[in-house]
């Protein structure tokens, strides 16, 4: 059964979807020029089907020939790089990160936050893990016909998490014949190693069909080493070894007699080149120049090795009925290298004995140590399975047309970490304690008269690459210090829907469509951290198990009502309205609304416009997640050398902090650069209180196609989103300044200080505290010109501006005051992709060019020769920025039709090598460049074979 709808003239259609429903239409000139008989169609954003939904609401399609176009190999790559699209979420970039999203692919719209965003595949959810993060990686590229992006809070229609927008990858389906493609590539420095290998195969019959897709994809890892923005340390080619660490791979030790090890000013000792280490003359005073870079042991963009086979099986039992099931398995793994772990004794309570072999003056003695020789590893193993069947169909009754659709949806994801090089406590105090050296030179635990048999001993005062008993660099010491850690989790999603759409009454401007539906689905999810790290026996952050589930009942109404058509300034008017009822067997339920207006006061122009209300239900990571554990940065108002420091208050003295306290950094040392990285672990967690986050978001766009220049669409449109109640950690500095400078004595509950002053453990957990406001515009321009005897040349323009991007905040005196963040760095004020295509025959050239504003960063007191603007005031505070200029990549790519019926392309991203800026508060990233920038040219070729 088919509908009968008036034509749309294929320029009015945003190209993108213009390209997605080519198929659709008998020919270009028939849908310019008469009526055209279409298939129903669901659009992204809405339920109910009809030829002209998709120009409701701003919608982006990818086809297959716009991916082919683009160098990338990855869903998420392809997403990151569209205006609206936000800062990398969990960045790969970013070393240090850590936890069950690490490893995964995700989108982030509008800079809302991935777990914002929601994806689907094929209309169904994807799985996602306990904290909401949907994975993009599961899904293979040669299984994607197109990706369709609703920039536009979609509750009402999706329910939960579709705050900034929604993506859905449709998968290809009814695919007759084969298709193999082979990619490789590698960055100009001869690193970064891609290869991807893929085939699809897929038989079609009169009534249905089978197409799978199976694909292999490899990413080598980046070092540190390698990058001129890494290589030297936290400033890039501007770092010293005064911004090295003090806790070096030489190791270093401090005598308790002679000094307060816990101060600024005691005395440090690290071995002379080729002295006796059991000679306490052999030793001078550390120095800066042998101070770690702990860069040279991290990877600037972490390796990945990706497999997945994608099955869809369709059949029609009639005419009007039909089964579909799609079927898919990925098995994705990720490789992480950091910097061997700072080890510092004050922090565990491990001095060297004085009973140890090693100890050079026989007493305790505290030494700091960097675990060079076994740098810390993860492997993260995510096996996701999914299967998605349905029944669909349509009836006829009383002279109208309607459609059904029954489905159900498993998803299972199961994660195992194994990590390596956190060092086991309980082995480190044996290692530590009394020892002995035995007759075959090995350095054993106990005496020679009572051995600890399995137990070696370990000198920390030998420096990495020296020989000797007790290095470090012995495999069975290895073995005892630093065992091999696992973490597992699962998470499941099942979910059952019926749906019905159709139109109800046909009023004088057209058919009232509608659309209603129901659904049932549950999560659950489980994550369950190593018994080490659950125990805090370990040199690794401390976390206990996350597990929970809840279910919910859904129920939702789409009413599409034409009001005007074929009238003078009003061509079509159209409004659509739908309302979601969401039932939590957690926190209860929750209604959310959108409406739409549709103007076509002409048939060049579309005005269109909505108000959406959206909502995200916390996560089960949210709501029952363990507790976590983090070195945090952060300014103690307590501290001496503070801007605004209230040293010597009521508060801090009752505290018992000392007059002269100086907040202290990593190894103990006093800061000297605000906000200071503490050398102890703070804990945070999860807080079965929270309440969803509830949004509004508004558009209201232009769609113009001038019928006097055809092909030529130029759109605009404003949006505006407001969310509020977000669930945020409950921020370090705000329980200080809450504490100690506003007299909060409630909020000073979970702060622990030792003797000097310093803060040895605070626990801040989850609020919903948040709020934000992001407006702005989008703009797109696509022109396909005349075909000229030179080639056919396309164009299309797309900026996103940001106009403002606004948090919810405190200054120190406890006054709210509101943060406006755009130009911070992936807040960008204008991204901007001009993208030139060029076909000539069975040649073609796509030319990319990607522009991104200016970024801005807070100095700190960190060096006012880098702030190019010392004197900035924000909220009537002193706020010294510096200040980054724009930056454009290029990308470019060749191709060539082969006679064969194959297609080979060449092409490089940032094909010119452009460097970004450095940035010394690492956004988005480990080091100092901005995590979301291309890191260096990267060379690929791509070979596709049809059968």
């Amino acid at each position: 059964m088919k509908f009968r709808t008036p034509a749309v003239r294929l320029g009015l259609l945003p190209a993108g979807i213009a390209i997605a429903l080519t198929p659709a239409f008998a020919s270009a000139q028939d849908a310019a020029t008469g009526a055209t008989t279409l298939d129903r169609l669901e659009v992204t954003g809405s339920r109910i089907r009809g030829a002209n939904m998709e120009t409701q609401q701003p919608i982006i399609t990818l086809s297959r020939e716009n991916l082919e176009k683009q160098g990338f190999t990855s869903v998420a790559d392809v997403l990151q790089n569209l205006t609206s699209a936000g800062s990398p979420a969990i960045s790969r970039a970013y070393a240090l990160a850590s936890g069950e999203n690490v490893g995964g692919y995700y989108v982030d719209l509008r800079n809302l936050g991935a777990n914002r965003t929601l994806v689907l595949m094929n209309g169904k959810r994807l799985g996602a893990t306990t904290g909401g993060y949907q994975d993009l990686s599961q899904i293979p590229m040669s299984a994607i016909e197109r990706i369709e992006v609703l920039k536009d809070g979609a509750s009402a229609i999706y329910g939960s998490d579709a705050i900034a927008g929604v993506v859905n990858v449709i998968t290809r389906k009814r695919f007759d014949g084969a298709e193999a493609q082979v990619y490789v590539g590698q960055y100009g420095e001869g690193d970064g190693d891609t290869e991807q290998y893929s085939f699809t195969l897929g038989a079609e019959g009169e009534r249905g069909g089978v197409t799978l897709s199976a694909e292999y994809s490899k990413q080598d890892p980046v070092m540190a080493g390698d990058r001129w923005f890494s290589r030297n340390g936290g400033k890039g080619p501007n770092s010293t070894s005064a911004d090295w660490s003090p806790i070096s791979q030489n190791g270093s030790w401090c005598q308790p007699s002679l000094n307060n090890c816990t101060k600024a000013g005691s005395i440090w000792q690290t071995l002379n080149p080729g002295g006796d280490p059991s000679n306490p003359a052999d030793y001078h005073e550390i120095t800066g120049a042998e101070f770690a870079n702990a860069n040279q042991q991290m990877m600037v963009q972490t390796g990945i090795v990706r497999k997945s086979v994608y099955i869809n099986g369709n059949y029609d039992f009639t005419d009007s009925i039909s089964f579909n099931a799609d079927l898919l398995y990925n098995d994705r793994t990720t490789d992480q290298l950091i910097a061997g772990y700072p080890y510092q004794s004050l922090a565990f309570g491990t001095p060297l004995s004085a009973d140890s072999a090693f100890n050079p003056v026989g007493e305790d003695v505290e030494f700091r140590r960097r675990l060079w020789e076994v740098p810390r590893t993860t492997q993260s193993k995510l096996k996701t399975l999914r299967f998605a069947p349905s029944v669909s169909g349509f009836f006829e009754f009383a002279g109208k047309s309607f459609d059904w659709n029954v489905g159900a949806l498993w998803n299972r994801n199961e994660v195992t970490k194994s990590n390596r090089g956190d060092m086991s406590l309980i082995a480190s105090e044996q290692a530590l304690g009394q020892s002995f050296i035995d007759a075959n030179g090995v350095a054993r635990c106990g005496t020679a008269a009572k051995p600890v048999d399995g137990c070696y001993a370990w000198n920390p005062l030998l420096p990495y690459g020296v020989s000797g008993p007790g290095s470090l660099a012995n495999k069975d010491l290895q073995d005892f210090l630093f065992p091999i850690y696992t973490t597992t989790g699962t998470t499941k999603t099942t979910s059952f829907t019926a749906d019905l759409s159709g139109s109800i009454v046909t009023l004088p401007a057209g058919d009232l469509g509608f659309a209603v539906g129901v659904e049932h689905r549950k999560e659950e999810g489980r994550y369950v951290p190593d018994a080490f790290a659950q125990s805090g026996m370990s040199t690794g952050l401390a976390s206990t198990t996350t597990s929970g589930a809840y279910d919910l009942d859904e129920v939702y109404l789409e009413l599409n009502i034409p009001v005007l058509a074929d009238m003078a300034f009003a061509k079509e008017l159209t409004v659509n309205v739908a309302s979601r009822y969401s039932d939590y067997s957690n926190f209860g339920g929750t209604t959310n609304s959108k409406f739409g207006l549709t103007w076509r006061p002409t048939d060049d122009l579309l005005v269109r416009g909505t108000y959406a209300e959206g909502f995200r239900a916390p996560s089960i990571d949210n709501l029952y997640g363990g507790i976590g554990s983090s070195f945090e940065k952060y300014t103690d108002p307590c501290s001496v050398g503070v801007g605004g420091s209230v040293a010597g208050n009521a508060a801090c003295t009752a505290a018992g902090v000392p007059g002269d306290y100086v907040q202290l950094g990593q190894g103990l040392a006093p800061c000297t650069t605000w906000p200071c990285a503490t050398p102890d672990q703070f804990i945070s967690g999860s807080n079965e209180n929270l309440l969803p986050e509830t949004s509004t978001s508004k558009t209201v766009g232009i769609v113009w196609s001038p019928r006097w220049v055809q092909g030529l669409d130029v759109s605009l449109d404003w949006f505006r989103y407001e969310i509020k109640n977000m669930i945020i950690e409950d921020d370090v500095d705000r329980i200080l300044r809450d504490c100690y400078v506003l007299g909060d004595s409630s909020r000073c509950a979970g702060i622990v200080r030792a003797p000097d002053g310093h803060i040895t453990q605070l626990f801040y957990g989850l609020t919903n505290l948040g709020q934000m406001k992001t407006e702005g515009y989008d703009v797109g321009v696509k022109y396909r010109l005349p075909e000229l005897a030179i080639g056919q040349f396309s164009i299309d323009w797309q900026t996103t501006y940001t106009s403002k991007y606004d948090e919810a905040g405190q200054n120190k005196d406890g006054d709210d005051i509101t943060i406006g963040n755009v130009g911070a760095p992936g807040i960008f004020r204008v991204r901007s992709n001009l993208g030139v295509n060029w076909a000539l025959g069975d040649f073609g050239v796509n030319y990319t060019a990607r522009y991104y504003s200016g970024m801005k960063e807070g100095c700190g007191l960190t060096s006012y020769a880098w702030c190019n603007k010392p004197d900035h005031i924000s909220n009537g505070e002193s706020d010294p920025l510096h200040v980054a200029g724009s930056n454009t990549f290029h990308d470019l790519q060749v191709n060539w039709k082969a006679p064969w019926d194959a297609t080979i392309a060449i092409g490089a991203n940032n094909v010119f090598n452009h460097r970004g800026p450095l940035m010394y508060s690492a956004p988005n990233s480990s080091f100092a460049y901005y995590g979301g920038f291309d890191i260096g040219r990267f060379i690929y070729m791509k070979y596709t074979q049809r059968f």
